[in-house]
């Protein structure tokens, strides 16, 4: 009986961390996409060109509808979308959004 408990408390653990970790991910998404629309870029075509195997990420689209107009959004600097990016191992979409930066200056 002690087992059962033991690897359901395990598992809730491990239910746990993979939450977190999604929810630390669709934050980096948010912020990634938020920065997009403060700069007038559309988040999902940079993404594209980052991935152009998913076609369709589910978690972006969701994640956009908890974007605001750039007008409500606060300042979202590029070292802290990079630095975001480089915590996730998102370099293919760090290098995108580098070529934006750099065509923006």
């Amino acid at each position: 009986m002690d087992e059962d408990y033991d690897k359901y408390k395990e598992l809730s653990i491990e239910e746990q961390v993979i939450q977190s970790y999604r929810q630390d991910e669709d934050m980096m998404i948010l912020v990634f996409a938020q920065w997009c629309i403060n700069h007038s870029l559309e988040p999902e075509t940079l993404y594209r060109e980052a991935y152009p195997q998913q076609i369709n990420n589910e978690r972006l689209i969701h994640v956009l509808g908890l974007t605001v107009s750039k007008e409500e959004a606060g300042d979202i600097p590029d070292e802290t979308l990079l630095g975001v990016l480089s915590l996730f191992g998102n370099d293919d979409l760090a290098c995108v959004v580098t070529e934006a930066i750099s065509r923006r200056a």
